[in-house]
């Protein structure tokens, strides 16, 4: 991978993840991440739409006028959001019935239209399509971290009913924790602000260590001697 797409992946995954540093779909982020499985499900579903409507829309930006560029977008990206909704509804009803209209809702997700209209539409089809995954990949990193968080601190259990999104050979991963009662808090609304509140310190903490980092390397060794 060279340097330019490199770039493009560590923005996606860290650097400019969608929750953890754009702070957008908040929606997704604190309805569905009641589990880890719930989180991992929508993202997956939102990387899907990514990658695919970043390519269209890369495709077509010579061919769109910047006058009905917005509609067209939202059209095409509704459009795939369709097949979406009905493949899960299809295949894996279960987890359907569970993330219900939150699936039909990213159409409206801020992330995929944000980068259509700030990388897509200015960039070629192959980098737009590495942008879609990167982005999307830390979509449902930060889903199912967040997911994750909750559902052990609330239930005592994680991934919980994996098997409905995975397949029944991925039961394995739902894991419960023998006497613990869950904590009600952390199911609730106020208890997904909390955890993403405390990850996002977590993250800024390991970025200001980071940045540190190098400057104390640089720094010579008998500089704060007299």
């Amino acid at each position: 991978m060279n340097s330019p797409l490199a770039g493009i992946v560590k923005d996606g995954l860290w650097h400019q993840n969608v929750v953890f540093a754009q702070l957008l779909a908040m929606c997704p982020t604190m309805a569905v991440t009641t589990s880890g499985t719930n989180g991992l499900g929508m993202g997956l579903a939102t990387t899907a739409v990514l990658v695919v409507s970043n390519v269209l829309v890369s495709a077509i930006r010579h061919t769109v006028s910047a006058q009905v560029r917005i509609p067209v977008f939202v059209v095409l990206i509704a459009g795939l959001v369709t097949i979406v909704d009905m493949a899960m509804n299809a295949w894996l009803h279960e987890l359907y019935k569970v993330l219900g209209l939150f699936i039909a809702l990213i159409v409206v997700n801020c992330a995929i239209l944000g980068r259509a209209e700030a990388f897509a539409v200015k960039a070629g089809p192959l980098a737009a399509a590495v942008d879609g995954l990167a982005m999307g990949l830390g979509f449902t990193g930060a889903l199912t971290l967040i997911g994750l968080v909750r559902e052990f601190l609330g239930a005592g259990t994680l991934f919980a009913q994996a098997s409905n999104l995975l397949g029944p050979s991925f039961a394995f991963l739902e894991l419960r924790l023998p006497g613990y009662g869950g904590m009600l808090l952390m199911i609730l609304p106020p208890g997904a602000f909390a955890v993403l509140g405390f990850l996002l310190a977590g993250k800024r903490l390991l970025e200001r260590r980071a940045a540190a980092r190098p400057a104390a390397e640089a720094a010579p060794a008998g500089s704060g001697c007299c």
